[in-house]
């Protein structure tokens, strides 16, 4: 599977929607530099496909734009069939999935503000295995298990 990053998006704060920019530096083994998910965690950049975005649109019958649910990397892929252990090569970037979903607390300020949040369902969580600036238009490639291993 291929496709493009559409978005990337940064916020300081942890459970507020991200702002959007063009560019963003990966740090290998942290995450997004400046963001506040970055860390020595298993949940360092975070995934979520414009398919995601369109569902809450239509849901909520409203826009809902990347960076809004607090992802990091919004692709134009459907991300639905990664797995855990799968690998994602973005730009000059290699990510690890280490989870799908995450549990959701409703207090959050994401929750409050658009009312759902499909991150707990469909937001892919990596760990980041090769870091470098990524770009709003680099490619990005879902690399089974068993690829991507020598990279």
């Amino acid at each position: 599977m291929e496709g493009r990053v559409v978005a990337l998006s940064v916020s300081r704060d942890k459970g507020v929607p991200k702002e959007n920019v063009t560019e963003v530096r990966i740090v290998e083994g942290y995450g997004v530099e400046g963001d506040a998910h970055g860390g020595a965690w298993h949940r360092q950049v975070s995934f979520l496909d414009l398919a995601t975005l369109e569902c809450m649109r239509e849901t909520l019958g409203r826009e809902v734009r990347p960076g809004e649910l607090a992802e990091n990397v919004t692709v134009d892929l459907d991300l639905s069939a990664v797995e855990v252990g799968d690998r994602i090569a973005a730009g000059e970037c290699l990510f690890e999935v280490t989870q799908i979903g995450k549990k959701c607390h409703t207090g959050c300020a994401i929750f409050k503000r658009v009312g759902r949040c499909e991150m707990r369902n469909r937001g892919v969580f990596t760990r980041v295995l090769r870091g470098g600036v990524l770009r709003v238009g680099d490619p990005v490639r879902i690399l089974a298990r068993s690829e991507g291993k020598g990279d």
